[in-house]
């Protein structure tokens, strides 16, 4: 039976451990975006696609890392709660952004909309706010919010890496092919991973 103590009063002693592995992970995970970045440079360069995917992989993961240090910081609950609805509201500009974009600009070159990182990314920065919103009022609770939010956003992010660098390789794959059929060489930006997340 779940303890009650628990879910009373935030105890910050008690989540260090897991947000210190939440922070270097984000870390760890920028530091090799940028590595596979500067490995296709000229493929992240001349894809939008590419670029928009690579943005926002490393806002999200610098979010994480921005949340994973406030979590750490010595502060008021209060004052933690403030700071960690101001960084999910950061998180959500992303999907929202994106949304706006998709459907008032760029109508000629548009793909399917991208539908499940846009729930996935909205709901993850929404249950944020919710539980920073707890913690002002001196809820508990909050921080298990704050905790599944910061989860599923790293999972995303993960997968969301794989789909760029999967996508990388195969530009590449078409790049070399299409200069050994042609005999010279000629950067291309064509990928199946068409759609920005």
């Amino acid at each position: 039976m779940m303890d009650i103590h628990l879910l009373g009063a935030f105890q910050p002693e008690q989540w260090r451990d897991l947000y210190v592995m939440l922070g270097t992970t984000a870390g760890a995970l920028i530091g090799l975006l940028f590595v596979a970045m500067s490995l296709h440079l000229d493929l992240m360069v001349s894809n939008p696609i590419f670029r928009l995917r690579a943005r926002n992989n490393t806002i999200h993961l610098l979010i994480m890392l921005v949340q994973a240090g406030l979590l750490l910081a010595p502060q008021p609950e209060a004052l933690l709660g403030i700071e960690l609805v101001l960084v999910n509201l950061t998180g959500l500009r992303l999907p929202l952004s994106f949304t706006y974009t998709y459907f008032f600009t760029n109508k000629a070159s548009r793909h399917t909309f991208p539908i499940y990182p846009f729930i996935t990314y909205t709901s993850s920065y929404v249950a944020g706010m919710i539980g920073a919103l707890a913690l002002i009022l001196n809820a508990g609770w909050g921080i298990y919010l704050i905790t599944a939010s910061t989860m599923v956003v790293l999972v995303a992010v993960a997968l969301n890496g794989w789909v760029i660098l999967l996508g990388l390789g195969l530009a590449e794959m078409a790049a070399s092919a299409k200069q050994g059929a042609s005999g010279h060489s000629t950067p291309s930006a064509t990928t199946p991973a068409d759609r920005p997340a």
